[in-house]
């Protein structure tokens, strides 16, 4: 596990190697049933953004079954296994611990070709950058919390975040691309530097090529940021520069930290049409967001 992979990939014999990761959080929203389904599609996500074909998954739960109804947990785990099947995976059982707060999500194991697998340190000069999901759900996500997430809103966000990235990373092989991983808790710059350290190249980032959340900017102007998306920007600052014509409310929403957020795709630019058109046969969002530069190691953020 290198250059802050998104899974553990072993070689077992020449033609397969495991691929596994894990992964879990407390809800996101209200409904039990959805949260499970997004738990899990988080989870799964790390495997997709390898090109690895999940084999099975396990429940991480923590639950306070003395405070709450054992048929939320069951909604949950439902919602679960739901995503599980979906991916084709199977469920082969898991662990739970009694604690204050709710927690879910999965421990996956996959196959994938050893030779054939992605990683985020393939990106080359030249590649342009495919982003197949929007951001904002961290912004989103704590105006709901506050009670000020428009209900229409709040239903896209969880259709997007309980979308599975299977399509998506069935289509990038095809296409050929070079490097993937997937956005989530760095937000799209912190997973952006991620990629072009371990290229050792510079992602050159288009602001306003980048798809958002209707109404996250909008939220975001009222004070709806995660704590952790100041993090994220501090993290990251030595190496992330940002063009003083980029709006200040989109710089922020760079950094957002996301839920089951989409795949980021490095690709050839001769090879574009071919991924998009499968991403969009799969009923997958796209947007070309930036390319891929010579230079010293980075990520720069253009309007």
């Amino acid at each position: 596990m290198e250059s802050a992979a998104d899974a553990c990939i072993i070689r077992l014999s020449d033609d397969i190697a495991i691929v596994q990761s894990l992964d879990f959080f407390t809800p996101i929203v209200d409904d039990p049933f959805e949260f499970g389904q997004i738990a899990a599609a988080n989870s799964l996500s790390d495997l997709y953004a390898v090109g690895a074909r999940p084999l099975t998954a396990m429940n991480i739960v923590c639950f306070p079954l003395k405070q709450q109804s054992s048929q939320v947990l069951k909604e949950i785990l439902r919602g679960g296994v739901e995503k599980v099947h979906e991916a084709g995976a199977l469920l082969a059982g898991g662990h739970s611990v009694e604690d204050k707060e709710p927690k879910y999500g999965l421990s996956v194991t996959g196959i994938v070709h050893p030779d054939k697998f992605l990683s985020n340190s393939g990106a080359r000069a030249g590649d342009v950058l495919v982003l197949t999901k929007p951001i904002g759900t961290g912004i989103l996500a704590t105006a709901h919390k506050a009670g000020l997430l428009d209900h229409k809103d709040l239903q896209h966000m969880i259709g997007v975040m309980k979308r599975l990235n299977k399509n998506a990373s069935e289509a990038m092989l095809k296409a050929g691309a070079s490097a993937a991983t997937d956005i989530t808790g760095f937000g799209l710059a912190g997973h952006g530097l991620e990629m072009a350290l371990a290229s050792r190249c510079l992602l050159r980032i288009r602001a306003s090529k980048v798809p958002i959340f209707h109404n996250a900017l909008d939220l975001l102007k009222m004070g709806m940021i995660p704590e952790g998306d100041y993090a994220n920007r501090k993290f990251c600052s030595r190496l992330v520069r940002i063009s003083e014509g980029v709006d200040q409310d989109m710089q922020v929403l760079m950094f957002d930290a996301q839920t089951s957020g989409g795949l980021l795709i490095s690709l050839p630019r001769e090879r574009l049409d071919i991924l998009l058109k499968g991403l969009a046969e799969g009923g997958d969002e796209a947007a070309v967001i930036g390319e891929v530069m010579e230079g010293a190691p980075g990520v720069e953020i253009l309007p």
